[in-house]
């Protein structure tokens, strides 16, 4: 049996517990899944011993020197409140742990806002990353050098992987582990853990149902869950309005105030967001558009290239191939 692979996330006072807990429930979970040790799971920080994370829970951690960075396979840098993080990237113990164990490493990385300490360590240059939606711009201007993705939830530029925060952490770990031990054991992973789907990078960080729900009026945040839940049904204006007791003229002008598009295209955009994650499980272009509320799939694939401008079958082996395989 070949000596499991030593996985380290680095943490600090005030950092983001679940960045740290969600990427290493991944790598646990895989060596249960898989039945026998595969990872080893290293939480680390400066100087070791018990740190207060950014949510009031307490953080056991090993100091940096307990792990030889010539031994990593994989280093992560967990996100956080900022003043911690960034006293912890300009410890100069710490830069040369760093530096040294990503040299070394097979792949490294960041969760959340940990994308600052990398670049920090000059690590990023001429590389495409994502962080936290609410810093993207902060991380750009700061480093200009470096190119956000606003939009993904991870990236996997070369041997770097960044994700967006929070729970990112676990879609890019379980991402890993794909890529580790093959997708069956990151399903298993993701079933275990009640996740609702393992969410692609290129996802947006907001889905249009949770960012309409957040703007929309009272009457249209339950429509709308009631809408992603029927998109196999007839969503027109009529139906549509008959469920919240407005006449059709009446709702088609709020739920346009509301949501900031139409009904119709909202629905294609609701369908075609599905659409995508179908693909990525590979679910058959017909089978996604019986789910999907298209009569047929070559009507499905006309609506995906006039939205994405190209077909579903490149789509999945542009974005998918790993899925595929």
């Amino acid at each position: 049996m070949s000596p499991p692979r030593h996985i380290a996330i680095l943490a600090f006072p005030g950092v983001q517990i679940l960045d740290v807990s969600g990427a290493a429930a991944v790598f646990a979970a895989a060596n249960d899944a898989r039945g026998s040790p595969f990872y080893k799971v290293h939480i680390l920080s400066a100087e070791g011993g018990v740190l207060q994370s950014s949510s009031a829970v307490e953080l056991a951690t090993r100091p940096i020197r307990s792990v030889p960075a010539s031994n990593i396979d994989t280093l992560l840098i967990a996100g956080g409140e900022h003043g911690g993080l960034m006293a912890m990237a300009h410890d100069k113990a710490v830069q040369r742990w760093a530096v040294k164990a990503c040299g070394n490493a097979r792949r490294y990385g960041s969760i959340c806002t940990g994308t600052f300490a990398l670049a920090e360590f000059g690590l990023l240059r001429g590389k495409r990353v994502a962080t936290h939606w609410s810093t993207c711009l902060q991380l750009s201007a700061e480093y200009p050098d470096t190119e956000v993705d606003v939009n993904a939830l991870y990236v996997n530029d070369g041997n770097i992987w960044t994700s967006a925060g929070v729970t990112t952490g676990i879609d890019m770990s379980l991402e890993m582990v794909a890529a580790d031990l093959g997708g069956e054991i990151a399903n298993a992973i993701a079933k275990r853990l009640v996740l609702y789907a393992r969410r692609p990078g290129y996802q947006s960080q907001f889905s249009p149902v949770l960012d309409a729900q957040t703007h929309a009026d009272a009457p249209f945040a339950a429509l709308i869950h009631w809408m992603r839940e029927h998109l196999s049904e007839t969503l027109d204006v009529p139906r549509l309005a008959a469920r919240v007791a407005m006449s059709d003229r009446t709702f088609l002008r709020k739920f346009t105030r509301s949501t900031g598009e139409t009904p119709a295209h909202f629905v294609e955009t609701l369908r075609l967001d599905h659409t995508r994650s179908l693909l990525a499980v590979g679910v058959s272009l017909k089978e996604i558009a019986a789910q999907t509320g298209y009569s047929t799939a070559a009507q499905l694939s006309k609506a995906f290239d006039r939205r994405f401008g190209m077909t579903p079958l490149l789509f999945r082996e542009l974005h998918c191939r790993r899925e595929a395989a």
